[in-house]
């Protein structure tokens, strides 16, 4: 009978002893939740894109509890996102003004040619890693959707050989702003309406001889802008959006149809 009973005390003091370990271990260990952090998670989209700023929506959430970030950083989560976590935080909620990436090229079929074939993997990463990608352009984009399988929206196309937004699509994360090898997206405000389909340095002389969409730096911008919103600065024209109003007189100027009017986003 003994050799039956002692070895199931045995294991029913280990288990005893076991269930007693676990229980300081999760009085020691405890971690106190924040109840705002949590509310705030919950309202969040999830995306984790790290558009606004941090690691993701817990870090983001985190921060909007402690001060230490404001309460409109949420881009996919647009206006409605920004009211409820003003409503968790009891801050006046402000305004919003929705993000959409654009990408920086104009060198579609027909403007621009390629130097050689690849045949490598369907990457842009990995062709420009070879004599700086396959175009004439050294700045153009390689059209090989690096950016359309970042994009959680199917926001981007690919458009005579050149990546395409969406803007009514787009979420305003900002995944394909980091993807692109060429850093050739950059997130627009959605009430800017101008904007530069060119991302060459080049000079005038060369850029027209890789292709003829882009821009020469001629500076023809320069002197239609009534605001004085936009300069050529190394080889490019830059637009300052805080003194553009979005007129269109540069585009309406530019000899090489690079600077484009970009429509209202629709609903």
């Amino acid at each position: 009978m003994n050799e039956y009973l002692f070895p199931v005390l045995i294991f029913l003091g280990l288990g005893a002893l076991a269930g007693i370990l676990l229980l300081i271990a999760s009085k020691v260990l405890f971690v106190q939740t924040d109840e705002t952090v949590e509310k705030i998670k919950e309202v969040l989209p999830g995306a984790n894109c790290g558009g606004c700023g941090f690691s993701g929506c817990e870090g983001y959430a985190k921060a909007v509890a402690e001060g230490r970030a404001d309460v409109n950083l949420c881009k996919p989560g647009g206006a409605d996102v920004m009211s409820a976590v003003s409503e968790i935080m009891g801050v006046a909620a402000g305004e919003f003004v929705r993000e959409v990436a654009f990408v920086r090229c104009n060198g579609a079929c027909g403007a621009t040619d390629d130097k050689y074939t690849y045949t490598g993997s369907a990457s842009c990463t990995a062709v420009e890693r070879f004599y700086n990608g396959k175009g004439d352009c050294r700045f153009g984009c390689a059209g090989l959707g690096d950016c359309i399988k970042v994009c959680d929206n199917n926001a981007i196309r690919i458009e005579n050989g050149v990546a395409v937004v969406n803007p009514v699509l787009c979420q305003g994360c900002g995944k394909c702003v980091k993807e692109c090898p060429n850093h050739l997206i950059f997130m627009r405000k959605e009430t800017s309406l101008v904007a530069l389909r060119c991302s060459s340095h080049d000079i005038g002389k060369v850029t027209r001889t890789v292709c003829k969409n882009g821009c020469i730096a001629c500076k023809m911008c320069e002197k239609k802008c009534p605001n004085g919103a936009i300069k050529v600065s190394d080889n490019r024209a830059e637009i300052d959006y805080s003194l553009c109003t979005s007129c269109g007189a540069c585009a309406d100027g530019c000899p090489m149809k690079c600077l484009v009017k970009i429509p209202a986003c629709a609903e």
